[in-house]
Order: C-alpha cells, then sequence, then structure tokens
C-alpha cells in the first residue's frame, strides 16, 4: 500500500460530522458563556446608575446575575469536555462502521455507550433550546429601550412632547415595582442609549443568542451522527452474531 492510499484510508476514519459539530459546539459555547458573562455584568451596572440607585432594590437581581456568571463558567467547562468525548467517541464509531480494522468486533459496552451519548445528547439538546430562548429574552429588553431612543432621535418625532417618552423596566419584573427611580424618560433615556454599558451590553447579547443558537445546530448535528452510527453499530452486532452460526 502506497502512501497515497495510506492518507485515503486515514481520511476515510475521520468523523467529519462530529468534527463540524465539535468546532460549532466550541465556537457556540465560547460567544455565549464568554460575551452572557460581560454583558450581565453590563446590565447590573446600567441597572444601578440609572434604575436602582439603592442598593437593597436589585440586591436579590444582583445575586441571581452572580449565579448566572457561575453557572456559565460550569457551562463552558462541562461543554469543553463533553465535545472532546464526543468526538473521540465520533472516531471510534467511523472507525467501526466504515471497518478500518479487519480485526474490530462491537461489544456490547461499547453499543451501550454510544447509545447513551444518543441519550444525553438529546437531553441537551432540549436543554439548549430552552437557553436559547431564554437568551433572546435581554435581546427583546434591550432592543424595545433602543429602538425607544431611536424613535426620540427620528426627525419626524414631536420634540415637544420627548419627556413623555419613558421606558419602565419595573414592569419587566427585573427589579421591584418600589425601586426607584425605575424608569428613564426624555433627555436621561437618550443618554443612557448612548453610554458605551449599554451599546456593549445591547451587541453582546445579540453574539451570546447567535452562540446559543450555534450550540443548538451543533447539538443536533451531534445527535443525527451518534444515532446513525449507534444504529450501523447495532446492525453490525447482529450481522456478527448471524456468522456465528
Amino acid at each position: 500500500m502506497g502512501c497515497f492510499e495510506c492518507c485515503i484510508k486515514c481520511l476515510g476514519g475521520v468523523p467529519y460530522a462530529s468534527l463540524v459539530a465539535t468546532i460549532l459546539c466550541f465556537s457556540g459555547v465560547a460567544l455565549f458563556c464568554g460575551c452572557g458573562h460581560v454583558a450581565l455584568t453590563g446590565t447590573v451596572t446600567i441597572l444601578e446608575n440609572h434604575f436602582s440607585k439603592i442598593t437593597s432594590d436589585h440586591a436579590m437581581l444582583t445575586d441571581v446575575i452572580q449565579l448566572m456568571q457561575y453557572v456559565i463558567y460550569g457551562i463552558a467547562s462541562f461543554f469543553f469536555l463533553y465535545g472532546i468525548i464526543l468526538l473521540a467517541e465520533g472516531f471510534y464509531t467511523t472507525s467501526a462502521v466504515k471497518e478500518l480494522h479487519s480485526e474490530f468486533k462491537t461489544t456490547i459496552c461499547g453499543r451501550c455507550i454510544s447509545g447513551m451519548f444518543v441519550f444525553l445528547t438529546y437531553i441537551l439538546g432540549v436543554a439548549w433550546l430552552g437557553v436559547f430562548g431564554f437568551s433572546a429574552v435581554p435581546v427583546f429588553l434591550f432592543y424595545n429601550m433602543w429602538s425607544t431612543c431611536a424613535a426620540m432621535r427620528s426627525p419626524v418625532a414631536n420634540l415637544t412632547s420627548v419627556d413623555s417618552i419613558c421606558v419602565d423596566v419595573r414592569q419587566y419584573g427585573i427589579i421591584p415595582w418600589n425601586a426607584t427611580p425605575g424608569k428613564a424618560c426624555g433627555i436621561t433615556l437618550s443618554d443612557i442609549c448612548n453610554t458605551s454599558e449599554f451599546y456593549l451590553s445591547y451587541h453582546l447579547y445579540i453574539v451570546a443568542c447567535a452562540g446559543a443558537g450555534a450550540t443548538v445546530i451543533a447539538l443536533l448535528i451531534y445527535m443525527m451522527a451518534t444515532t446513525y452510527n449507534f444504529a450501523v453499530l447495532k446492525f453490525k452486532s447482529r450481522e456478527d452474531c448471524c456468522t456465528k452460526f
């Protein structure tokens, strides 16, 4: 066998679907965790400086955001390891499916592990659909504030009533109704939209939402690849049992 044939044989054992899913998963999780962490910090700064100047009014929200940031650390660590494990499992099942080694035989333990990854990836996919939906909530809130500021700056806006245009974050349940001031109107609202914290947090939330969507797509690719490989391994095991007799 020449060098070219050997290279072709080796490339045939690469699980391209799992490889693409791993790259997409790492990228999506990195965007979601990194951008989400910074955006949450910027959100706390905006609330403290403009909407809730009494610390006790948003103490619970601050604790929840800190907890979410710790959860982000755990998500990043878990998916880094899980992506590597799924990629290794992809190499294992691809070698078995394509029979790169003539002496390769599937075992019950190997099939059970593959089935476990199919089930776990399905559960994670459903969970990340929820994460994707949840990550769209701050994008919606920031978009409402940004569109309100854009409406005030519009040439067709009635500048005589600009002070009557307000954004009340208390209606979203972010801070309690007794928080002061709780809302921003007119020039104050426009100044908030021009701050670097607002601009950065808004765009980081968008990127974090896109990262969550990329992770969902990666998990879907994982599910298709692992399900196919598990089905072929199961069929191969039945074929091996039939050839024994």
